[in-house]
């Protein structure tokens, strides 16, 4: 088992279950959107990807349409959404562990990062996140990839197998493996297992116990 100096976390679907908040502001946007008669499944597909990329590839909206829904989106989250939201039992009691042996701990998330910022003060997360990278408000920096490049940029931290990214989305997994850092696909998020583990990360973890064993031994 891999012995990591620091750990890259994603926010929604890994550290967070903000389920409820992102679904009531997706259906808000989408009512003032005048979208109706959707199957509210297909809501999941948008909890991880950046926003714009959900509203054009499952609705086809148009570039100006996508903007003016991500607005509405941003309005109903940043009053309500935001706080809709509960840590998976036994993700505090990791950090506090992590911390307690030296562990370096981030977060890159493409949630935009005032909400982000937001989540982890909420939480009492910051006490153990050295720094938080989300998408800007124009979502030119939405990518994980790019989002985990900044962190490590930022840290000065040099690629290496010893640096992972944590997360439940074949985003994570990419985003980590173009940084030439360690992944580990955690299996009760948001994303799908069978495309996470086709995503051929170096880790996978069915459930928080299960993190707790790889990222602390």
């Amino acid at each position: 088992m891999g012995i990591f100096s620091h750990i890259i976390f994603d926010l929604d679907g890994t550290l967070t279950d903000n389920t409820q908040g992102i679904k009531n502001s997706l259906k808000y946007a989408l009512q003032q959107m005048h979208v109706d008669g959707y199957d509210e499944n297909i809501l999941e597909r948008f909890i991880g990807p950046p926003l714009q990329w959900g509203f054009q590839t499952h609705f086809g909206l148009s570039e100006r349409d996508t903007k003016l829904a991500v607005e509405y989106f941003r309005e109903f989250y940043g009053e309500n959404g935001w706080h809709q939201n509960d840590p998976y039992d036994g993700i505090m009691e990791l950090l506090a562990e992590l911390d307690a042996q030296g562990k370096k701990m981030y977060v890159a998330t493409a949630k935009l990062e005032k909400f982000a910022n937001k989540i982890i003060r909420h939480f009492e997360m910051d006490r153990y996140i050295i720094q938080l990278k989300g998408a800007d408000y124009h979502a030119k920096k939405a990518t994980k990839d790019v989002i985990i490049e900044e962190v490590l940029s930022m840290q000065q931290l040099v690629p290496s197998k010893e640096i992972i990214v944590v997360g439940d989305t074949v985003y994570d997994i990419d985003g980590g493996r173009k940084n030439a850092i360690s992944t580990l696909a955690v299996g009760y998020g948001f994303g799908n297992e069978e495309e996470l583990r086709a995503a051929n990360p170096d880790y996978f973890a069915e459930d928080v116990d299960e993190l707790y064993e790889i990222l602390t031994a």
